[in-house]
């Protein structure tokens, strides 16, 4: 690995301090759920279970694979896929940073491979937006379960539409970039002006065609997730119809993404127990539900992120 791609892996000290925490967090959530409740939902879920948790996941990594690629591509850059791979799964490792700002490691390593800072920001931009429009999506499915919900995905829609719409509008951004060169000086407005010119490349990736290609597939990505998370549910014992269940993931989701916390630990528990008591689970059963699904989902993603970032013969620049 070289020496560039190195540095930004010394934010695994933060890693590894996320993962304390979680561990922590997670060891408090049992107590309060009622220990032995939570091993005995833990024992019932076998290891077959377990493996289709797993490969769930890994369809939704595969699928948004496919359209950072895509994206890659329409920037002109032609990265073989196996080294491209490498890289979008090494941004897992640090996904447990505040508001997943650890994942732009990937921006890092691309770049031995010609990939320029504003073509890999302005892909990883249109990326969360397009995976924050279809977790919203698949919330709204089950909205019915939880009508207090309305409001957050309300506003949430209403903001991520008013990005949408500045994002297109090239005169706003240029007068923008305008203002705070006349108001900033400096690395503020080299910063500025960086911020600028990743936005304007981001809206290439914001055509109507396009656009409607990354929520679909960000939908199916995310909702093979919240399938998942239904057929845990089931296996431990609790009859949820699946738009519920879609809603409980998703919404959970969302709630950690807006808080900024790292990988969006804390609120996303928080409110999945919470959503999962509220549907008549106990509370042991839904802290096992959430811990799994948790471990299925982020703690398998950053795994293979580790992995993904070891050395390995052939893998020039990761």
């Amino acid at each position: 690995m070289s020496e560039a791609a190195i540095r930004p892996i010394r934010g695994l000290r933060a890693l590894i301090l996320s993962v304390v925490a979680a561990a922590i967090g997670y060891l408090a959530f049992s107590l309060w759920g009622g220990w032995r409740e939570v091993v005995a939902a833990l024992r019932e879920v076998s290891l077959p279970v377990l493996m289709l948790l797993l490969v769930l996941s890994l369809v939704n990594y595969g699928l948004r694979f496919v359209r950072w690629q895509h994206y890659l591509t329409l920037f002109g850059h032609r990265v073989p896929w196996w080294p491209s791979l490498r890289i979008y799964l090494g941004g897992f490792a640090l996904t447990t940073t505040p508001g997943k700002a650890g994942e732009a490691l990937r921006c890092v390593l691309l770049q031995p491979r010609g990939v320029s800072w504003p073509h890999s920001l302005a892909a990883l931009l249109a990326e969360r937006l397009g995976d924050l429009i279809a977790i919203l999506l698949l919330a709204a499915v089950g909205l019915a379960a939880y009508p207090p919900a309305r409001g957050v995905v309300v506003v949430m829609a209403v903001l991520l539409l008013a990005m949408l719409l500045f994002i297109q509008r090239r005169v706003w951004l240029e007068r923008l970039d305008g203002w705070l060169r006349s108001r900033f000086s400096g690395r503020p407005a080299v910063l500025a002006a960086g911020l600028i010119e990743t936005i304007l490349y981001s809206s290439r990736l914001f055509s109507l065609p396009l656009l409607g290609y990354s929520i679909a597939l960000g939908v199916v990505a995310w909702g093979a997730e919240g399938v998942a998370f239904w057929y845990l549910v089931q296996v431990l014992g609790t009859d949820m119809d699946l738009a519920t269940a879609l809603f409980i993931y998703a919404f959970a989701m969302l709630v950690g993404a807006v808080s900024f916390l790292p990988g969006g630990l804390g609120g996303a528990e928080l409110t999945m127990v919470t959503l999962l008591t509220l549907n008549g689970m106990s509370p042991g059963v839904a802290v096992a539900a959430t811990v799994l699904i948790r471990l299925a989902t982020l703690w398998f993603a950053v795994l293979l992120g580790a992995v993904a970032l070891l050395p390995g013969r052939g893998t020039r620049g990761v």
